[in-house]
């Protein structure tokens, strides 16, 4: 059996709300990795991003995720850009399922624009137009979901609910 089920993707694929849902379904908790540095810190993302600069904050996701992957069984809903790390993919592939939320350039873009949290707590990774940015971090970032994933789901036109159903089906054989 494994221990985690980690949750990975770009931003608004669904990673926190389908993690709650999916925590409580398999009766487990639910650990966010942002959630888990904001509070280590002290800082919203946006702040230390803006102090520490992106670098910064990477180290502080593998501290979070080495934490988390060495506690109890949880539902760890990670930051988008986590598999950036070799280290932090093979943790996660060592230590659990790891199922990619995947979504299409425009859904994410229509998602991100009715996620106060985006706008507000989350910077953005280049400062282009929001559908380029996306387009261009998922080329650079799709190789590295594929290799860490176990479980790929295409979340276009799913709702939380189904999401976390379709993992249910995927993982029970897992």
């Amino acid at each position: 059996m494994f221990n985690n089920i980690y949750l990975t993707g770009y931003r608004c694929t669904g990673k926190t709300t389908v993690g709650r849902l999916l925590a409580e379904r398999m009766h487990r908790h639910v650990v966010d990795t942002d959630g888990f540095i904001v509070g280590y810190a002290g800082a919203s993302v946006d702040e230390i991003v803006k102090r520490d600069g992106w670098e910064g904050f990477r180290k502080l996701e593998r501290f979070a995720l080495r934490q988390v992957a060495d506690g109890e069984k949880a539902v760890v809903a990670t930051g988008g850009g986590i598999v950036l790390s070799p280290e932090n993919r093979r943790l996660m592939r060592g230590s659990g399922v790891v199922i990619w939320l995947k979504a299409r350039v425009h859904t994410l873009a229509r998602r991100m624009a009715a996620d106060e949290a985006t706008a507000t707590q989350r910077p953005s990774l280049t400062g282009a137009r929001v559908e380029d940015e996306i387009a261009s971090v998922l080329a650079e970032r799709d190789p590295l979901y594929r290799e860490a994933a176990h479980v790929t789901i295409e979340t276009d036109g799913m709702s939380p609910d189904e999401v976390a159903e379709e993992i249910l089906r995927q993982v029970k054989d897992v």
